[in-house]
């Protein structure tokens, strides 16, 4: 019988953990303390930060060396997983796996774990900041306090988010998180577009699900809240924007390919609607030549406006707990690729760690 400790069974095999060279002089500050405090009382799993995967692709002979690995943005593609023997799972740090080819996962009997419970709270303060920010008018009245006006030379007054319809597209941990908080400020309607969710699951949220069209009409602020991927890649266009109201905001938090962004600017250059608040792009970064960055009626952020003390601990802590749970033989709590969990491949690998 294996030896027990509070973080689980001490076994005689090795558990290889590879961490995201990405990190650079952030893994001690964001990660590293995490990863001693779970990884270092178990004495069967050994880490160690990977060496700089060339152009950011993880490479499959060096991440077949661990059982598991934590991902921050490394992308893993086909040519990744061909071959894959040894890896049993990817703990992506953060929410979001449109870097990972879960297809290719499938194949290669490797589980992709998210952390979605430590970062939603996050990014719902960060909608709502935004949403607040806009309607208030905040960038427009630092630039002009800066310059010495003061009230009586404001020519456009903001305006209060009570009675306001708030809208979303998509319904997962975060929009509902957003949503729950937006009851509590004041909102007349709330209404949300995801054909995934369930009816209950929206009524329990006290969300009303509609099609796309009556979310992006209807929203007087229409707010992103769905996972990049190849039905949701540029879903939102020209033809979206020109249903929303010439009075509503736009807010993306989400993934910038969401979003086709030069229709984006088009729509905000010819003001038919009021502005955005924008944490994510097309490319990031962007190039200092995009025109959002030189529109007064649009927000920026450098899609870190969720990284916050309590979502930098929670993602790293919930982690390193996904593959603790691997270690011990079992499957993490939340799953990009659910169905992987049920493979004979991927039960061979967790059997390797399964207490008898």
């Amino acid at each position: 019988m294996p030896n027990y400790n509070w973080f689980g069974p001490i076994m005689n095999k090795v558990f290889r953990v590879g961490i995201d060279p990405g990190w650079g002089d952030t893994f001690e500050s964001a990660l590293g303390g995490f990863v001693r405090q779970y990884f270092d009382p178990r004495q069967e799993i050994q880490w160690e930060i990977m060496d700089p995967f060339p152009g950011g692709v993880a490479p499959q002979q060096v991440v077949d060396r661990y059982d598991g690995v934590i991902i921050l943005g490394s992308r893993f593609n086909a040519e990744t997983f061909d071959g894959l023997k040894r890896l049993a799972c990817i703990a992506r740090w953060g929410v979001g796996f449109d870097a990972i080819d879960i297809a290719a996962a499938n194949a290669a009997d490797v589980l992709v774990a998210l952390t979605p419970e430590a970062i939603k709270r996050a990014v719902a303060e960060a909608q709502i900041a935004l949403i607040f920010a806009l309607a208030k008018r905040l960038p427009d009245l630092d630039r002009r306090t800066r310059a010495g006006l003061w009230h009586q030379n404001l020519p456009i007054l903001g305006i209060d988010v009570v009675g306001k319809t708030l809208s979303s597209v998509g319904l997962g941990r975060i929009g509902a998180e957003m949503f729950k908080m937006a009851r509590g400020i004041g909102f007349g309607r709330l209404i949300a577009y995801d054909p995934y969710c369930p009816e209950s699951r929206a009524r329990e949220a006290g969300v009303e699900l509609v099609d796309l069209d009556t979310v992006m009409s209807e929203g007087d602020f229409v707010t992103i809240n769905a996972f990049l991927n190849s039905s949701t890649r540029g879903m939102i266009g020209s033809r979206e924007f020109s249903l929303m109201k010439p009075t509503a905001y736009f807010v993306n938090t989400a993934r910038g390919p969401i979003v086709q962004e030069a229709a984006l600017i088009e729509t905000l250059r010819n003001g038919r609607i009021a502005g955005a608040g924008i944490d994510v792009f097309e490319s990031e970064p962007p190039g200092k030549d995009n025109p959002l960055l030189a529109m007064k009626n649009v927000i920026v952020s450098p899609h870190g406006m969720a990284w916050t003390q309590q979502g930098l601990a929670g993602n790293s802590r919930d982690a390193c707990r996904n593959l603790l749970l691997v270690a011990s033989g079992e499957v993490p709590p939340c799953l990009a690729n659910p169905e992987a969990a049920e493979r004979d491949g991927v039960q061979a690998k967790l059997a390797r760690w399964r207490s008898s």
